[in-house]
């Protein structure tokens, strides 16, 4: 069974619409295994190694729901402190020792008018285009 990883911040309303939507999306497509994970906690790394990690999250600065196959469209917010190690940092991280062989991020807006339905359909379209072994 495929996986995907929900990350999402229930407190805070920018970074929880993964979290909003995945009711939907469990109806939508339930040949997947959605987890819900915090983005810095201790993932399965050796599975990842051989398998890879597709990532449900929100990003700013897309208009619509996007799929990037790769780390490298994202940005770094600026660090000041150690508090600044993010879910991008510890990804970039772990792909560089090796502990995760692939990323692919599918992002949702995080200012957004549509639905949570609309924003659903888009993300279970979305993961039905690209090549996963569903």
């Amino acid at each position: 069974m495929t996986r995907i990883y929900v990350f999402g911040n229930p407190d805070l309303e920018v970074d929880s619409l993964p979290l909003r939507i995945l009711p939907e999306l469990k109806k939508l497509l339930p040949e997947i295994e959605f987890q819900i994970v915090d983005p810095n906690d201790d993932w399965p790394c050796e599975a990842l190694a051989k398998e890879g990690m597709v990532i449900l999250d929100t990003a700013v600065g897309i208009s619509e729901v996007m799929v990037f196959n790769n780390l490298d469209k994202f940005t770094p917010p600026p660090r000041v402190s150690l508090h600044d190690f993010d879910a991008l940092t510890n990804l970039r991280y772990l792909q560089k020792l090796g502990k995760i062989k692939s990323v692919k991020v599918i992002a949702i807006p995080a200012e957004t008018k549509a639905t949570l339905s609309d924003i659903a359909d888009r993300v279970a379209g979305e993961i039905r285009r690209f090549s996963l072994p569903l």
